[in-house]
């Protein structure tokens, strides 16, 4: 009787703590892996293995940072273990329209264009501040960086957005005026 109440009450804490963090981990799984299925499978993972470790969380006001530290080493495995197929970069933002909740927003579709051009060490700590609102703190423990050079990536990903916008409205002058 004292076992199953106790698997009932780490259940209880599981359900509290992790599984209303789902929508997160797989949006952060999609940003970092940019394919909905792998981010399904890297969740699922994750959520298997915060199931076995959840014993290993002291705090819980840190369940959402550390559930995102698995969700990384996860998509990391996952990588790890596969070899990586090529695709044309035009064909992933088309396959993920579902995953970024596309409307017909040209402007939308434009930013969503943009962050996926940048290099992944500025897209994901861009992602993990402006889409799910960590501070670059978080960011920075996140990633095993020191704050600094967090703070550097979030300027050199706005610069880098920057450029690609101004980039993309001088083709589109010399177009017009063609």
């Amino acid at each position: 009787m004292k076992n199953s109440n106790a698997h009932g009450e780490r259940k209880k804490r599981f359900d509290r703590l992790v599984a209303v963090m789902h929508r997160d981990m797989y949006r952060y799984a999609a940003w970092l892996s940019r394919d909905p299925a792998v981010a399904e499978d890297v969740v699922q993972d994750a959520m298997l293995r915060a199931w076995k470790s959840l014993d290993a969380l002291r705090e819980d006001a840190a369940a959402k940072q550390w559930l995102l530290t698995i969700v990384r080493r996860e998509n990391a495995r996952h990588f790890e273990r596969r070899r990586l197929e090529t695709v044309d970069i035009d064909a992933l933002t088309a396959a993920q329209s579902a995953m970024l909740a596309e409307t017909d927003d040209a402007d939308l579709d434009e930013v969503r264009t943009a962050i996926f051009r940048l290099e992944d060490e500025y897209r994901e700590p861009l992602v993990l501040q402006v889409l799910l609102g960590h501070s670059t703190g978080e960011i920075a423990e996140l990633m095993n960086l020191r704050q600094g050079a967090v703070l550097t990536r979030l300027h050199r990903a706005r610069i880098r957005l920057k450029q690609i916008f101004d980039k993309d409205a001088d083709t589109e002058i010399h177009e017009i005026a063609r």
